[in-house]
């Protein structure tokens, strides 16, 4: 059976030279690549045979790899133009060298809209890549403001997907809620919940009644959405009607949302995801090398489901949707 990988990062010079490390960042890193085996950052950096090694080593057959969270979205323009571009360039030539093995998402600098929107158009119509991943606001700036949709009008325009990727919540949120437990508000917990709140906003702005035909992707069976949706539906339903919005919340989220798989290897949740939005919908991911490529594809294997949907969620999705 073949596999494709769709939540897969990688950083740059550029990343490590910017991305501030702090405390608690430096501890997860540290203790999560004691926990699963490997060097999280040494692995990061890897564009080439070890990556290979250790995706042969699980059966995955191709990764469509990302630039790390908090990308360029942690950024100003000055340097969010060119962190972004030299990203997308490493990528290409990662994906040139082994076309079989690898495909592309693009950073897009969110920073500076229009020119992300023409870096997405760069990216797709010039170096082959599938879509794009944002990594949540843009310095406490959500999608959801107007200055951001010429992105999502040329990401529809172009037919490619925009996979919205958790970023450390709000300043504001961090503050409020995870002040104190800061172990809380990475992946464990606060990644989730800064992720699907950022999604409702873009819902509840209307951007997919100006973009029906826009998909946007959310990682770890859907950031706790399946499992909500129809509590949210009952109890906003009216208000987005108040709102002017076309389609019910409910509505938005079975034709507008796709979900991967990554990270979240429990089939409890994974059955709710499959049952509230059907194997069309969702698509395989590790989330490498956070996680192991092994853990991804032993989940993948061993869920309860049939060959069919095994077979659309490992690699028939991701080519009906990426067009691969």
């Amino acid at each position: 059976m073949r596999t494709i990988a769709i939540e897969e990062h990688f950083t740059t010079p550029m990343y490590r030279e910017k991305v501030a490390a702090n405390e608690f960042r430096n501890f997860y890193l540290t203790s999560r690549s004691e926990q699963i085996g490997h060097d999280i950052v040494a692995e990061l950096a890897d564009l080439g045979e070890r990556r290979l090694a250790h995706m042969d080593a699980a059966g995955i057959d191709v990764q469509v790899l990302s630039f790390g969270s908090p990308g360029a979205q942690a950024f100003e323009a000055d340097t969010a133009i060119p962190m972004a571009r030299d990203a997308n360039d490493r990528l290409y030539e990662a994906v040139r060298a082994h076309p079989d093995r690898f495909a592309g998402f693009a950073a897009l600098p969110t920073a500076a809209p229009e020119a992300a929107a023409d870096e997405l158009e760069r990216c797709v119509t010039r170096l082959g890549f599938k879509g794009t991943m944002i990594h949540g606001h843009t310095r406490g700036s959500f999608l959801d403001e107007k200055r951001y949709w010429v992105i999502f009008e040329r990401a529809e325009a172009l037919g490619v997907p925009i996979y919205l990727h958790p970023t450390l919540p709000h300043p504001d949120a961090v503050q409020a809620y995870f002040r104190g437990y800061e172990e809380l508000c990475r992946a464990g917990w606060g990644f989730a919940i800064d992720t699907s709140c950022h999604f409702l906003r873009i819902v509840f702005a209307g951007v997919f009644d100006a973009y029906p035909k826009l998909k946007i992707i959310l990682g770890h069976l859907g950031e706790g959405l399946p499992f909500a949706m129809h509590r949210l539906n009952d109890h906003t339903y009216r208000a987005a009607a108040r709102r002017g919005l076309q389609r019910t919340p409910l509505e938005y989220l079975k034709d507008n949302m796709l979900v991967t798989t990554s990270g979240n290897w429990y089939e409890p949740a994974f059955l709710c995801t499959l049952l509230a939005l059907g194997a069309d919908n969702i698509l395989f991911a590790v989330d490498w090398p956070y996680e192991p490529n092994t853990a991804g594809a032993g989940f993948l294997k061993r869920l309860s489901i049939s060959d069919l949907d095994r077979e659309k969620i490992a690699h028939l999705n991701a080519e009906r949707i990426l067009r691969m």
